[in-house]
């Protein structure tokens, strides 16, 4: 059984981290069942809603203490009793008190590592604009802690004036590391970018993805905020009558090329004549021995990737306009890719070039049809 991801949402109390979750719920599929641990005392109404939607399939407290210090321990406890009771697609940790998540963070894969059940998918730090005043450590010390944060979600930032926003930009640039940043629209980030793609997201088209499409554009709710991330459809179409297999020794250079203050999700299904060893060299074997071509779910974030076998079938591909012309595409012929990729704003243009390039994603054998379409 695939491990179940993980993702972690801290930031200091009032900050937004549950109305991030509750503004991420509603873009899930409805039979995506999560499972929140959470590390405070909530609001009473808020903590209803969560154990009344239907998403929410199980909440757990952990409380008297923070989780990423003097509670880690009881971590792998009730992670196991989630995983045993409720059988998540995924898990959430929502916790507070500490901005620096790397205990935690080490704590998951250690309990990863072990028992195979788990998986970091990605840890988001959740920043109040309108009462953050930066972070007090800014030593050695701290820049390894932050480290271990994916994302930072600036929240609230609609109540103050540009002047102060960039201050909290200052404050985050203090420690000089490369760390992905975008705005909330009043608490809600596109789950594109906060979360992976796993085996139960994937059967989903759509979320392969990200939801996008021309008669959806992200926050459509809020029309007069640009967004904040810019993504790339790219689709792969095999040429000949035998199965194909993408060129994995490209694609993993692809993977350990893109930085991950400019990329910051890439995510889709792979057809592979050999498994890619994921970025903590766990190598998934579950389709049998090579050169068979199996399908593999990518799910890369801030840096790190999975590549894990999968028994579902690549969808048709989409039509998307090229730089060249747009391709016609024969039904004899087959998708061996289709990715996503999530890029900071003002990166689409310049990786699109990149890909279209070539070298980066390509059939094994060479040949294809490579299409890398703008979607947002």
């Amino acid at each position: 059984m695939a491990p179940i991801p993980i993702t972690i949402v801290t930031g200091f109390l009032g900050s937004g981290k549950t109305t991030l979750i509750l503004n991420l719920i509603p873009q899930l599929p409805q039979t995506y069942k999560i499972a929140l641990l959470k590390n405070e005392f909530g609001d009473v109404a808020i903590d209803t809603q969560l154990a009344s939607s239907a998403a929410i399939s199980g909440v757990q407290e952990l409380l008297n203490g923070c989780i990423c210090c003097n509670l880690v321990g009881q971590l792998g406890d009730a992670l196991d009793s989630l995983r045993n009771d409720v059988g998540p697609d995924r898990i959430i940790i929502e916790t507070s008190g500490s901005a620096f998540p790397a205990t935690l963070a080490m704590e998951v894969n250690r309990l990863g590592r072990e028992t195979g059940h788990y998986v970091l998918d990605g840890v988001i730090v959740v920043i109040d604009v309108e009462n953050w005043k930066g972070y007090e450590d800014t030593s050695y010390t701290a820049k390894m802690q932050q480290k271990y944060t994916d994302l930072i979600v600036f929240n609230k930032w609609e109540l103050v004036d540009e002047r102060r926003y960039d201050e909290c930009l200052d404050r985050v640039g203090d420690l000089e590391l490369p760390i992905a940043n975008v705005k909330s629209t009043k608490g809600r980030v596109d789950q594109s970018l906060l979360l992976g793609l796993d085996s139960a997201l994937a059967k989903d088209g759509d979320s392969i993805s990200g939801g996008y499409s021309k008669d959806k554009p992200v926050h459509e709710h809020s029309k007069d905020h640009e967004t904040e991330v810019e993504v790339l459809s790219v689709n792969l179409v095999s040429e000949g009558d035998k199965p194909k297999s993408v060129n994995i020794d490209s694609l993993e250079t692809f993977l350990l090329s893109a930085p991950k203050d400019e990329v910051y999700r890439i995510k889709g299904i792979v057809a592979a004549s050999h498994p890619m060893a994921s970025s903590n060299g766990d190598v998934d074997e579950s389709a049998g021995p090579p050169p068979r071509v199996a399908r593999y779910i990518l799910n890369w974030a801030f840096g790190r990737w999975t590549f894990a076998y999968s028994a579902m079938t690549l969808p048709a591909p989409v039509s998307v306009a090229s730089s060249t012309a747009e391709t016609a595409v024969s039904n004899t012929h087959e998708t061996i890719l289709r990715m996503t990729i999530v890029l900071a704003r003002g990166e689409a243009s310049k990786w699109k070039t990149r890909l279209e390039k070539g070298g980066m994603i390509e059939q094994e054998d060479g040949g294809g049809f490579l299409m890398v379409g703008r979607v947002v």
